[in-house]
């Protein structure tokens, strides 16, 4: 997209070598010059796309006369170059795009016309489940199970790929969006149509941050406002603070790039950075290698900002050459970026309008949870913190008779793993070494007899390509285990293992290593390229070890190279949840418990009986980089990409459906035609006030998409589970609820009913529960009050409190909310992503009033809601507040201003035509 009025004369050419390009000089704008590197981008991306109603000469102004002290307030329309979506979130918007052809039709418009405007790229990651592990075939099972679940998202994804224009899909087996994204879909500086100009990108995935660390500017969104940017809506936002993050000194020996993005997250989280760009300056910058730069921006959702980028240098053209882009697109990265300012200089520093510096010699091994990724533990404190978490996940029982029969912690027999006095019954009982134990006897499937107690790891995953990406650690997990192997080590029989990197070109430098028959030795098999883990698809425990937990009711717990940490997202039977680096990971299978020191205790013995500690098999940071040196070509990033939308045989042999509009399957469980459009004529309905409104639900604070949104296994028994029984699924074939996004049946009945959800209209009640008040404030499924509210047209409110809808990016967990007919959220305060879905789905976002809460102003939950001053949108104006006003039982009434916050006129637009896509369709026929 070029620009149609070039007020400052900005429109050049760009020669490199033999070739030439159009380009629109930030040179032409005086003031840009000082700006940081990722405003100049912003800067270089309104130049092209001016023209002169949407994106004016004023916008410009106001990005080269930015104020770095200012509070945002300056809207402007950023236009990404491109769209990156993963299947999950993915499926769900060509679900939409499929809809939108009819939608079209039906306003009278071609079908044909609806297709992406800028190129999007799906990579199929988020649907492999770690069925099958510990084995050599785990990989070729594990996919062929993939397929078998997902034939019709598959099916449809391939209908799309044919049907729509600049839209490709990366085939299952393949690897992780975000690494596949930095090591071959980024382009750095795009050529298109003759135009050069960076790369820009948006993603259904909140990590698609981690193309920051190539320079790249893009975050997550909804797959909502991806939707609208693939159909060429520029993304409306304000003018952002950037902090400044200056990086010194070298990462001392033991420690890792994933103990230095943990020290970032926790230190960027104390900060405060919502809403807020991060960007890497100095002169320690260039010796910061391009894969630790993808893993410190792969965590920036975790940190909380909209971006955390590095600039261009010697070191991403390195990068760039190693995995194997053409000499060409080399030559024109660097050129571009020397051109326009945005190669780094340390010696020009830019005015930010915040600074933090980390010395990385400080960094330490670390780990973080048990359920936030910005709680970072020093390893060394890591049994200790343990210690003094785990009462919070444990209530001890009314034991004292049975405590004498227990040893201290000296004694023999008082680890996980060792064994327990006959015929002792497992009880909780807190002892000497100060936390509670449950023993619990087991017999593992082989034979082997061994013990559960709270604290057990019985999950250790290599997963996400948070670090999968990172050879460092991925390689140092791989010595470590040789080391491992090498001392007669083995993991605790309890542990499911599981190897899933985020490319096939970790798979090739472990085998040219020689290291991969060590990781599998200690079970470490390959079981897929895709999240797996992170994304809750650990698939089930052994069936002895879920049942002692769900027997016992043992609070056990998970260790994942992960980004995401999350209560109840990892696994159902696990509470516990704590995010390491690779080679930690592997130590904690080693260990099989949380309450372990490696300082102090061993984790096993040599043959000569000797006692083997974890610095006893830690590899030197030289041998991991003498052998990444080794083991590491270009060659290997060129074959594997080489084909990379083809696909194997299962993908090619898919039968799929063709033709402009998709035949929608009555009996499909996996994609269905949703209601968004049904009804809708060229002419908005004016916005209403809210009255006689119930709440759905009264939440706490850190309310996470994770709790809104479906995600992990479908529960038997719930709702969703219901609707699959009815339509002749089979337990065994529920499939998570990630792989259903394309079904709004199964997503409906899946919003907000995550296992740790506390509502609490309820009294100590976890999960998708309300009080149904067509039904004398009775116990019930969100999901079944929430469908008699609509039948007694009732609109519904959700209230909580601060950070409401941190965490994934994820669009169900607006779009359930809407379809369940809420049509206002009142809260503390939102996260970035979650606040903007709400208004792309017609739910306005209310905050409460500066200091007050839910509890201060005296609700309950039990009252009936109206909210006046909505109306204000129908002429144009956003109002500042709205009068809310909640009635009680007794007729007593709480009175309070809600600040309204739809943010920008584009926002504002989008709410008024019920939707993001109601609007985008609108403009689109009325063009």
């Amino acid at each position: 997209m070029s620009s149609s009025k070039d007020s400052f004369g900005a429109r050049g050419t760009l020669e490199v070598g033999d070739d030439s390009y159009e380009i629109y000089r930030l040179s032409a704008v005086p003031g840009t010059e000082k700006l940081p590197y990722s405003l100049k981008i912003l800067a270089e991306n309104l130049l092209r796309t001016e023209d002169g109603s949407n994106i004016t000469e004023d916008h410009v102004t106001a990005l080269a006369e930015w104020d770095p002290s200012a509070e945002p307030n300056t809207e402007i329309q950023f236009t990404p170059a491109r769209v990156i979506m993963q299947d999950f979130t993915g499926v769900p918007c060509i679900v939409d795009l499929a809809t939108m052809r009819e939608a079209f039709t039906d306003l009278g418009g071609d079908p044909d016309k609806v297709n992406p405007l800028a190129p999007a790229e799906l990579v199929i990651d988020h649907s492999v489940i770690t069925d099958v592990f510990g084995t050599p075939d785990a990989f070729e099972r594990n996919v062929d199970f993939e397929y078998q679940r997902n034939g019709e998202r598959y099916q449809f994804l391939r209908w799309g790929q044919g049907a729509f224009n600049d839209f490709k899909v990366v085939p299952p087996g393949t690897g992780i969006v975000h690494q596949v994204n930095i090591e071959h879909l980024a382009r750095v500086v795009f050529d298109r149509d003759g135009v050069a100009y960076p790369d820009t990108c948006v993603g259904t995935d909140s990590h698609t941050t981690m193309v920051n660390g190539l320079g790249v500017l893009g975050w997550g969104v909804g797959g909502i406002e991806a939707e609208a940017a693939m159909l060429g809506q520029p993304v409306s936002m304000l003018i952002p603070r950037v902090v400044g993050f200056k990086l010194t000194g070298e990462i001392p020996a033991g420690a890792t790039a994933t103990d230095v993005v943990l020290t970032i997250t926790q230190q960027l989280r104390k900060h405060g950075v919502v809403g807020k760009f991060v960007e890497f300056y100095g002169e320690g910058v260039g010796a910061v290698p391009l894969a630790n730069r993808a893993t410190i921006g792969n965590m920036s959702p975790e940190f909380g900002s909209t971006a955390a980028i590095f600039p261009i240098d010697d070191e991403t053209i390195r990068y760039l050459k190693l995995t194997g882009r053409s000499a060409k697109q080399l030559a024109l990265v660097e050129a571009y970026a020397k051109e326009q300012g945005l190669w780094h200089d340390p010696s020009r520093e830019p005015t930010f309008s915040e600074y933090l510096e980390l010395d990385l010699s400080t960094v330490v091994p670390s780990i973080a949870g048990p359920k936030r990724p910005q709680d970072r533990i020093a390893l060394s404190e890591s049994k200790e913190s343990f210690r003094g978490t785990i009462t919070d996940y444990v209530v001890p029982d009314n034991c004292e008779d049975e405590l004498e029969s227990f040893p201290g912690s000296d004694a023999p027999g008082s680890r996980v793993g060792d064994a327990q006095p006959n015929g002792q019954e497992p009880v909780d009982a807190p002892e000497s070494d100060e936390r509670p134990h449950k023993r619990v006897p087991v017999t593992m499937s082989n034979g082997t007899e061994t013990e559960l107690d709270h604290g057990a790891v019985v999950i250790a995953s290599i997963t996400s390509c948070t670090n999968t990406s990172n050879p460092s650690v991925m390689l140092g997990a791989a010595l470590l285990a040789r080391n491992a192997v090498d001392k007669g080590l083995r993991t605790k029989p309890w542990v499911k293992t599981s190897m899933a990197p985020g490319s096939k070109v970790v798979t090739d430098y472990y085998e040219k290593a020689e290291l991969w028959p060590y990781l599998n030795e200690l079970g470490y098999n390959l079981v897929g390229y895709g999240c797996t883990t992170c994304i809750g698809n650990s698939g089930p425990l052994p069936e002895e070890v879920s049942k002692a937990v769900n027997d016992h009711d043992l609070s056990v717990v998970s260790v994942l190279s992960g980004n995401r940490n999350f209560e109840g997202r990892i696994n159902p039977d696990v509470k516990m949840n704590y995010l390491a680096s690779p080679p930690l990971v592997i130590a904690y299978a080693l260990a099989g418990t949380m309450d372990f020191d490696f300082d102090a205790e061993p984790l096993g013995q040599d043959s000569q009986g000797n006692d083997v500690f974890l610095k006893d098999i830690w590899p030197s940071s030289q041998e991991i980089q003498e052998v990444m040196d080794a083991s590491i070509t270009e060659e290997m990033f060129t074959k594997d990409y080489a084909d990379v939308f083809a696909g194997d045989h299962r993908w090619t042999s898919l039968p799929t459906p063709e033709g402009q509009t998709f035949e929608w399957d009555a009996e499909s469980t996996y994609v269905r035609k949703p209601p968004y459009f049904d009804g809708m004529q060229m002419d908005p309905e004016p916005v209403s006030d809210i009255t006689g409104a119930r709440v759905l639900a009264l939440l706490g604070d850190s309310v996470t998409t994770d709790h809104i949104s479906p995600a992990g296994a479908i529960k038997p028994g719930t709702p969703a589970a219901q609707y699959l029984d009815e339509h002749g699924i089979e337990r065994k074939d529920y499939n998570s609820f990630g792989s259903r996004r394309g079904n709004h049946e199964v997503m409906i009945r899946g919003t907000f009913a995550n296992i740790r959800l506390r509502n609490q209209l309820l009294d100590d009640v976890s999960g998708g529960y309300t009080r149904d008040f067509t039904a004398d404030g009775e116990q019930a499924f969100i999901y079944d009050a929430a469908q008699h509210y609509a039948e007694q047209g009732t609109p519904l409110v959700v209230l909580a409190g601060k950070e409401y809808g941190s965490g994934s990016s994820r669009d169900w967990a607006a779009k359930g909310t809407a379809l369940l007919g809420v049509k206002a959220v009142i809260v503390e305060s939102f996260e970035r992503i979650h606040r903007s879905n709400l208004i792309g789905m017609g739910v306005v976002p209310l905050q409460f009033p500066e200091g007050e809460n839910a509890e201060s102003l005296g609700l309950d939950g039990t009252e009936t809601f109206d909210i006046s001053g909505i109306t204000e949108l129908n002429e144009g104006r956003t109002p500042r507040t709205v009068k809310v006003t909640a009635t009680k039982t007794d007729g007593g009434t709480v009175e309070f201003d809600a600040v309204v916050r739809i943010d920008t006129p584009g926002e504002a637009e989008y709410y008024r035509n019920g939707g993001i896509l109601q609007y985008v369709l609108r403009s689109m026929a009325r063009s």
